[in-house]
């Protein structure tokens, strides 16, 4: 199996398999790129593997049909930043009504549920509560709260947490061959999310995004208000690039506010230490806090149609001033 750490959670779900106690529908939840999906997809080979082991081969026909997608019983709906609509969930109601073709089982993985609209969340509603025979349903989310509580209170919920720092820095080298250095940092930036840290190893834009992004910070910092609300302004424009940059901006800042605090906790950008501290040595506690929390509330504000230059134009007006 190709799932790093999590072990309660494949192991609650193979035991119950192995034990004829097969839950019609599970919710998986976490930060983004922590696992979920693998998960998912490994339950659903477990499911219909050939091999005849509550843990799948990987190998057989089935295993591999599911990996590459082509298997007529397990459908994987995983399209990142997309809405999954009403008319997806109708034909997939449609599919699972159905006895499986090749498998056991049925299987449906649904990613990123959260991102449903409400009219596709009402109607796979229906389902959860009358589930076909040999047919099971998996969702993943990054919280449950941000779901139906009709639709949580009819799933088994396996709430994933982040992997040690060793073990995704240990993972990098041993499965994915990163060198030392790589994979030290790599691990710390990942927050323990493997999945994101495999996705920096593999695409070198996402680190070079990172660093522009936090080259900006710092420069940001040193300059005039009249360049601060020009930056606001452009990065306005783009609020996918907003998420991605608040979200290195929240991870700067909580190392600063863990410097000025004195705590025993890791940083998180360890190749910026020397600038970090420099920071951590020019504010106080209070001036850190009130920076996380500003980050996060606009971050927030995105979902909720908020004017979002003006938004960032507040956030930019209360960075400290700071010599570069």
């Amino acid at each position: 199996m190709n799932v790093v750490g999590h072990t309660w959670a494949v192991d609650l779900l193979l035991n119950g398999l192995a034990m004829g106690r097969v839950s019609h529908a599970t919710l998986i939840v976490g930060p983004p790129n922590i696992g979920k999906a693998t998960i998912a997809r490994v339950f659903a080979q477990a499911l219909n593997c050939t091999d005849g082991q509550p843990v799948p081969c990987g190998k057989c026909l089935s295993c591999r049909k599911i990996v590459s997608g082509n298997h007529p019983d397990v459908r994987i709906l995983d399209a990142p930043d997309q809405a999954l609509k009403i008319g997806q969930v109708r034909e997939l109601q449609r599919e699972l009504a159905l006895s499986p073709h090749e498998g056991r089982w049925r299987v449906a993985v649904l990613c990123d549920f959260e991102r449903a609209t409400v009219e596709a969340a009402n109607a796979l509603l229906k389902t959860l509560e009358e589930p076909p025979s040999q047919v099971v349903m998996v969702l993943t989310a990054a919280e449950a709260d941000v779901l139906l509580p009709t639709i949580v209170s009819r799933c088994q919920v396996l709430s994933l947490r982040p992997l040690p720092t060793s073990s995704v820095r240990k993972a990098l080298m041993k499965q994915w061959g990163a060198h030392p250095e790589q994979a030290d940092l790599l691990a710390y930036l990942s927050g323990g999310r493997l999945g994101w840290a495999v996705q920096a190893l593999e695409d070198e834009t996402l680190l070079a995004r990172r660093d522009q992004h936090l080259d900006h910070l710092v420069s940001l910092m040193s300059q005039r208000r009249v360049e601060r609300l020009a930056y606001a302004a452009d990065l306005s424009r783009d609020p996918a690039l907003v998420r991605e940059v608040l979200a290195w901006w929240l991870g700067w800042w909580r190392d600063v506010l863990l410097l000025v605090a004195g705590s025993h906790v890791a940083i998180s950008n360890i190749d910026r230490e020397a600038i970090l501290r420099k920071q951590a040595g020019q504010l106080t506690g209070r001036q850190a806090q009130r920076m996380v929390k500003q980050l996060r509330t606009v971050n927030k504000n995105i979902d909720q149609n908020v004017n979002l230059r003006l938004a960032l134009e507040v956030l930019m007006l209360s960075l400290p001033s700071l010599a570069s």
